[in-house]
């Protein structure tokens, strides 16, 4: 930074640093299922037994209802064209935090929605922010991907 300002900048100065880590197989576990809601219990039901692998059943409820609203989005809202045919995945990271994703093919950006308790619907994200640490999505080439982290207990 101070080669940098030699003379007074004309302009402000930003500098990214970025530390990336691989992740070991043990840590990560993706599975594709297809775009049909019949499957949601299927994600849900791998969710809860990858965390059982994990040593990680205190947050299988909690997981378990996230993969549940991403999933339902996902095939609701991420279905480009109503392309029925594509396939939704989930990865569960463990790391310093536990990760959800589920990618779709839509590019817009969800938007969390406070229900009325006499509302049948729009409860999925407000749920997802109730359940998780933090939220949030980012663009990949074929759409969008949405994750949420949990807090891992302190003896994992």
């Amino acid at each position: 930074m101070d080669i940098l300002r030699a003379k007074p900048p004309s302009d402000d100065v930003t500098l990214l640093l970025a530390r990336t880590r691989s992740l070991s197989a043990d840590q990560v576990a993706s599975c594709r299922f297809p775009s049909d809601p019949a499957v949601v219990s299927r994600a849900r039901t791998l969710a809860a037994r990858q965390l059982a692998q994990w040593g990680l059943e205190n947050l299988a409820e909690s997981t378990e209802l996230i993969v549940s609203e991403l999933f339902t989005n996902a095939i609701i809202h991420g279905n480009s064209e109503g392309n029925s045919d594509r396939t939704i995945g989930l990865r569960l990271i463990r790391h310093e935090m536990l990760t959800c994703e589920v990618p779709d093919a839509s590019r817009s950006h969800p938007l969390v929605r406070h229900p009325l308790t006499t509302d049948g619907h729009d409860r999925g994200l407000f749920l997802v922010t109730q359940l998780s640490r933090r939220w949030g999505t980012r663009h990949i080439p074929d759409g969008k991907l949405i994750w949420a982290d949990q807090q891992l207990p302190a003896s994992a």
